[in-house]
């Protein structure tokens, strides 16, 4: 059933767990995410990109979701991630999505604030939630990409939220986007997350939360991928961010290697495949158990 984000992560928060959010560009990956769900008993998020828009369309994203949550009784939120743009973020809250994000992230402050309350005001007005964001997350993923972090100020977080009349927000701690990251795994400023939490109490949102597991790497490098020092967040630092506050959590890269990882398993193995479903198939089933994984993690299992 297709579901309101703001309840769900307001009662996640409560509860000291998260909802993971998912993205998706093809049948494939949303067939494995509420596949994961269902055997997880557990809420989930389904969000597409303005990249996954421009490949596929907002239309049929939009009907692949609500012909995917209308199927199952698991609450599913369609979510439109990273929307940039407020043409499509308008977009979108007319198009059946049950939550969005505006990332006014790269713009000036004052010009994120301003963007950021029209944009509440207007998703509001249709009983849809808005995500917003303060802060800079390195690295590439989509439409997404800066160079450096700008980690967010708890104060300033505090004053945005009291401006705009946002939902919940992103915040940057020191995770990154994209597989393509840094030597060694991600070291999130805890301390600064902790003063957020104690003055923000409106959901918290990390991104670029992907572990970039360490076997889909190996995998991929043994397939002739070269990603080099591909890492990401480490359970223990996704477990701490939960118990001081986050209650939603992005993940993309993980997905996109477990996807390709299958992908060219296949093809080395059986290169006289043609069949797509034969292709793709293993490809869906590997990133069922991602995501079953993460809901592990992240504790939202059993909570449907």
């Amino acid at each position: 059933m297709l579901v309101s984000a703001k309840p769900l992560l307001q009662k996640a928060r409560a509860h000291g767990y998260a909802i993971g959010a998912f993205n998706f560009n093809n049948l494939e990956q949303l067939q494995a995410i509420i596949s994961a769900a269902e055997a997880e008993k557990s809420p989930v998020i389904v969000s597409t990109s303005e990249g996954a828009i421009q490949y596929a369309t907002m239309a049929q994203l939009v009907a692949m979701a609500h012909v995917a949550a209308k199927a199952t009784r698991i609450p599913v939120v369609l979510h439109l991630d990273h929307g940039k743009d407020p043409d499509i973020v308008k977009q979108a809250i007319k198009s059946g999505y049950t939550s969005v994000m505006f990332d006014g992230s790269s713009r000036p402050y004052g010009q994120n604030v301003l963007l950021t309350k029209e944009l509440v005001t207007l998703a509001h007005r249709c009983r849809v939630p808005l995500e917003a964001e303060l802060g800079v997350l390195k690295g590439i993923e989509d439409n997404v990409g800066a160079t450096k972090n700008i980690l967010t100020d708890p104060v300033q977080a505090q004053e945005f939220i009291q401006k705009t009349g946002c939902d919940s927000i992103a915040v940057a701690i020191g995770t990154s986007h994209g597989v393509h990251k840094f030597k060694g795994q991600a070291h999130l400023d805890f301390q600064r997350l902790r003063e957020i939490a104690a003055l923000v109490k409106i959901p918290i949102v990390l991104h670029g939360a992907s572990g970039v597991l360490e076997n889909l790497v190996m995998e991929a490098e043994h397939y002739g991928a070269h990603l080099g020092e591909a890492h990401g967040v480490d359970d223990n630092s996704i477990l701490n961010a939960i118990k001081i506050g986050v209650a939603k959590v992005n993940i993309d890269s993980d997905l996109r290697l477990a996807f390709i990882d299958a992908v060219r398993k296949v093809i080395h193995d059986q290169p006289e495949a043609f069949d797509p479903r034969q292709i793709l198939g293993p490809a869906r089933d590997l990133m069922t158990q991602v995501v079953r994984q993460k809901m592990q993690l992240f504790g939202s299992s059993g909570k449907a």
